[in-house]
């Protein structure tokens, strides 16, 4: 197992201390560091999504003014 060292601002650590009072510390750090992975993982998937309906909406042919009134009236009496 690794062990991992950084700095939070003092607030922040007697935040946590209180409320995860009486828990695994390791082990709720582990877990929240699993679900940011996760979350970053899911927003990369959502821009490369995004990034390819951008581009299909670049190559999609441009409707006119003339092509919507022709639309709206074909096929009507």
């Amino acid at each position: 197992m690794a062990t991992v060292n950084f700095g939070v601002p003092e607030d922040v650590k007697h935040q946590f201390d209180k409320v995860f009072a009486g828990k695994n510390k390791s082990e709720v750090l582990t877990q929240l560091m699993q679900q940011a992975i996760k979350e970053q993982k899911r927003l990369g998937r959502r821009r490369r999504v995004i990034n390819c309906l951008l581009a299909l909406r670049e190559q999609a042919p441009r409707v006119t003014d003339k092509g919507t009134r022709l639309a709206r009236t074909q096929g009507r009496p």
